[in-house]
């Protein structure tokens, strides 16, 4: 199975934001929409970074409260590890694991083609574990 299957499923959309925008701002982004991180991206669509919870929480631990004002360029992780459509699974959870990281771009030919999570492969793969299981049921049940 593949990271093109995911992406199939749950779609190519990323939210994003910029570098000099607020990290305050990209919080309530990420709240407003239910996820764990953003791409930050620049003023051509480049991935320049990515700001995650545990990079927001790393900021207030060492500068308190008053890192929320600072541009996302300031705490965002700028190293951004990414994967291919056709990549498989078990490589993108190896990476994610090694990394220790949820979330991972997928780029195809140098252009963001979306960001799957490790939710996403949870997901995808207990749907995979039931179909499975599904079919040793009614194999048994037919034998």
């Amino acid at each position: 199975m593949t990271v093109q299957a995911i992406l199939n499923v749950k779609g190519s959309d990323v939210v994003s934001v910029l570098p000099a925008d607020r990290v305050d701002d990209a919080v309530r982004t990420m709240m407003v929409h239910g996820i764990g991180a953003v791409l930050v991206r620049d003023e051509v669509g480049a991935v320049v970074g990515i700001l995650s919870e545990r990079d927001v929480v790393r900021g207030i631990a060492q500068d308190g409260p008053s890192c929320l004002a600072q541009p996302v360029s300031a705490l965002a992780t700028r190293e951004v590890v990414c994967c291919r459509p056709e990549d498989g699974i078990a490589h993108v959870m190896g990476l994610m694991t090694r990394g220790r990281f949820r979330h991972l771009p997928v780029m195809r030919d140098g252009r963001l083609a979306g960001l799957v999570s490790i939710g996403d492969i949870v997901k995808h793969r207990l749907a995979q574990v039931e179909a499975e299981a599904q079919a040793l049921r009614e194999y048994v049940a037919a034998g």
